[in-house]
């Protein structure tokens, strides 16, 4: 199977698009993607879109992530991790586990947040790690996430374990520095490792020294089975593949507010439509590599009859 997504165990070291830029010579496959960067010094599950699966991007970037880090209370840096330059050091051997465990729980739910310097969002076409290495700082909107779940486990010393359930364009380095700015001590973060990604999860991933051409890659159906389903038959889907998408309005059950998945009836992915209200809107339709041979046949008996009528 060449489309599908491939589950990546990022190393650390090597950035998002360094991992997608060796897949390509690996793989051979121009059309390559990932759903979502990780930091250099992360690790971790970093789910790669290959060929058709590329449509599927916008899709997987949505779904909730769940982390595993190690922070160091009493010394804050630069970048709120272990890469950058420590701005202050305080005494944190006093820290009460329970204090942090207590003061973590301010953090879960709806919150805003506000995106680092060293980050890769863009204010006025320039990203701001950019800035940040120039020396510059700007002002940065905060956004709306949502922490799901937040633990806290003492280490040893001032080193604490957190474990993250979070929505997308959380900065699990903010999170560390905001508990650490409660605590009164200053925090940043020494390891980060991602353990799962929508329903892709690290023990289903591939270390990214082992891949190969023949690596398995999740298929295009199951990588969005998360997804309200509509199933259509063999006529349905040729045409829906075919360019005729009003035939949808036809359909004897209405698919479901917001997204849902079009599949034929060999349980291939067809296509993503939204509905708001009552519009309907293709958002992706998919190429049938492996068609039946009902549908071939039915393919060459209406180009015939269009040869015809020309």
């Amino acid at each position: 199977m060449k489309d599908g997504v491939l589950v990546i165990d990022k190393p650390r070291g090597p950035t998002s698009f360094d991992v997608v830029a060796k897949l390509r010579r690996i793989l051979g496959e121009k059309r390559i993607g990932h759903t979502g960067t990780l930091d250099p010094m992360a690790t971790g599950v970093l789910p790669i879109c290959v060929g058709e699966a590329c449509k599927l991007v916008p899709f997987l970037t949505d779904c909730d992530k769940a982390y595993e880090a190690e922070v160091i209370f009493g010394v804050r840096t630069a970048t709120g991790d272990a890469e950058g330059e420590v701005l202050e050091t305080r005494d944190a051997s006093a820290l009460d586990p329970a204090r942090v465990a207590e003061l973590a729980t301010t953090l879960v739910g709806p919150i805003l947040q506000r995106p680092p310097m060293y980050s890769a969002v863009r204010v006025d076409g320039r990203r701001l790690y950019e800035l940040a290495r120039e020396g510059k700082e700007v002002e940065r909107v905060a956004r709306p996430i949502v922490v799901q779940a937040l633990a806290v486990t003492p280490l040893e010393g001032p080193r604490y374990r957190l474990r993250i359930t979070c929505s997308k364009g959380t900065y699990v380095r903010v999170i560390a520095e905001d508990l650490g700015a409660l605590l009164g001590v200053g925090a940043h973060l020494c390891q980060l490792r991602r353990t799962r990604v929508g329903r892709f999860t690290i023990d289903e991933a591939v270390p990214l020294a082992e891949v190969a051409a023949s690596a398995r890659r999740v298929g295009l159906a199951d990588a969005i089975a998360f997804l309200p389903t509509l199933v259509l038959d063999e006529v349905g889907a040729r045409r829906i593949r075919d360019g005729q998408e009003r035939w949808l309005l036809g359909l004897p059950v209405p698919p479901a507010e917001g997204r849902s998945r079009l599949l034929d009836a060999r349980g291939a992915l067809v296509g993503v439509i939204s509905r708001t209200g009552e519009k309907i809107l293709f958002e992706r339709v998919f190429v049938d590599k492996h068609p039946s041979s009902e549908a071939k046949t039915a393919h060459t008996k209406t180009g015939a009859d269009h040869s015809r009528d020309a």
